[in-house]
C-alpha cells in the first residue's frame, strides 16, 4: 500500500490573451491581483493568432497573450475554483455573449504545466466544478516536452522559454516550504 504523502503547492499562471491584450489586461490587473495575490512575472507579449484564428469572430484580429506568474503559491485543488472565477470574470466584461478578453488559468509545478478547461477530452482529468485539468507539458531531462495534444501555442520554444522563466521563479518559491 502506497503512503499518502503531502502534495506539493504550486505556482498559479494564467494565459491573458485578447485583440488588446494590453488594454484589457490593464482593465482587470487590479481585480486579478485581488483575488489570486501579486503578479511577480509578465512575460513578453507572445503571438497567439498564429497558431488558432478561433478567437478572431469573438474578439478581432490580431489576438496577443501574455504569460502571467502569482507570487502566492497554491494548492492543485485549487484549480477549478480559480477556473470557474476567470470565466465569471471574462463573461462580466463580455459583450452581446463576445468575450474581450481569455483568461486560461493553470499552474506550474517543476514537473508539469497544467492547464484548467470547461472541456472534456479524452486526456484530460475531471477535477470538480465543471472543470477539467490537463497536462500540457512535461518536464524532463532539463527541458519542456510536448505531447501529440499540446495546444500548439505550447509546444513552441517562446512559449515554454516564458515557462522556463516562471517554472526557476517557482522552484526558489518553494524552497521555502521544503526547509
Amino acid at each position: 500500500m502506497g503512503k499518502v504523502r503531502r502534495v506539493d503547492l504550486v505556482n498559479l499562471v494564467m494565459f491573458f490573451f485578447s485583440s488588446q491584450v494590453e488594454y484589457w489586461l490593464s482593465e482587470v490587473e487590479n481585480e486579478l491581483i485581488e483575488k489570486f495575490g501579486p503578479i511577480d512575472y509578465k512575460s513578453d507579449i507572445l503571438d497567439f493568432e498564429k497558431y488558432t484564428l478561433y478567437y478572431n469572430k469573438e474578439m478581432g484580429e490580431g489576438v496577443k497573450g501574455i504569460l502571467l506568474s502569482f507570487e502566492r503559491l497554491i494548492h492543485p485543488y485549487q484549480l477549478a475554483d480559480i477556473k470557474n472565477m476567470t470565466n465569471e470574470i471574462e463573461q462580466r466584461y463580455a459583450v452581446k455573449g463576445n468575450r474581450r478578453f481569455n483568461i486560461d488559468p493553470g499552474y506550474i509545478h517543476h514537473m508539469q504545466f497544467v492547464l484548467a478547461t470547461t472541456k472534456m477530452w479524452p486526456h484530460r482529468i475531471y477535477i470538480g466544478k465543471g472543470i477539467y485539468a490537463e497536462t500540457t507539458l512535461m518536464y524532463i531531462n532539463g527541458r519542456w516536452k510536448d505531447y501529440d495534444f499540446t495546444y500548439p501555442n505550447y509546444k513552441e520554444e517562446e512559449y515554454k522559454r516564458e515557462l522556463e522563466k516562471i517554472r526557476l521563479k517557482y522552484l526558489e518559491k518553494r524552497k521555502k516550504f521544503l526547509r
